[in-house]
């Protein structure tokens, strides 16, 4: 039966967000943005601890819990996977971004992730990293380039992904325990999410 409110009640220790999967058959015509000079793309598959420091880095702000939550084995499995490109972005002193590319899917990439730590988001460095990423996902023999996001993510990155050329082909709810109540995040990270056990 239709709910002609159109709202659905979570449980309890439940997070909910919309993800929306996006696609590119073709690299777009523009001019890339080069890496800034002196920083640098460092590969990040055989350093499963530095790779976790920079994702929780990244991604406790907008949730990301995947890889948090993942048991170890399987993380370096995917880490060590010849077809997984996993690459921090380093400025020099630190690292500030990760680009995760994987090639896994037959004739495909998927952006897996693309983000940057607090402070770097709006000054360049992720128009660089995506044209990067594209650079590298089409270097390779693949017809399709593709990626998701979702509502908890930062609120600009549905535009970021369909203004570097990925385009919209499906929507989700994605209904999942809530990762702080768990214990796998802080209770204080996202506060633009409540709580609610």
């Amino acid at each position: 039966m239709l709910n002609l409110d159109g709202y659905t009640d979570l449980p309890p220790r439940k997070i909910a967000a919309i993800v929306t999967y996006l696609e590119m058959r073709s690299p777009p015509p523009a001019s890339p943005a080069p890496i800034p000079d002196g920083w640098s793309l460092q590969p990040l598959n055989k350093h499963r601890d530095r790779y976790r420091t920079l994702y929780r880095r990244i991604g406790e702000s907008w949730l990301w819990f995947s890889r948090v939550v993942m048991p170890d084995e399987e993380l370096a499995g995917i880490l060590n996977d010849p077809k997984v490109e996993a690459c921090a972005l380093n400025d020099g002193k630190d690292d500030i971004g990760l680009l995760e590319l994987d090639f896994r899917p037959q004739g495909e990439a998927e952006l897996t992730f693309l983000g940057l730590v607090p402070g770097v988001i709006g000054k360049g460095a992720g128009r660089a990293l995506m044209d990067e990423a594209i650079r590298r996902a089409f270097a390779q023999p693949i017809s399709r380039f593709f990626v998701h996001t979702c509502s908890l993510d930062h609120p600009g990155a549905l535009s970021f992904y369909m203004r570097s050329g990925f385009t919209p082909y499906r929507r989700a709810i994605e209904v999942v325990d809530d990762p702080r109540i768990q214990g796998f995040l802080p209770r204080e990270c996202a506060p633009q999410v409540p709580v609610l056990d």
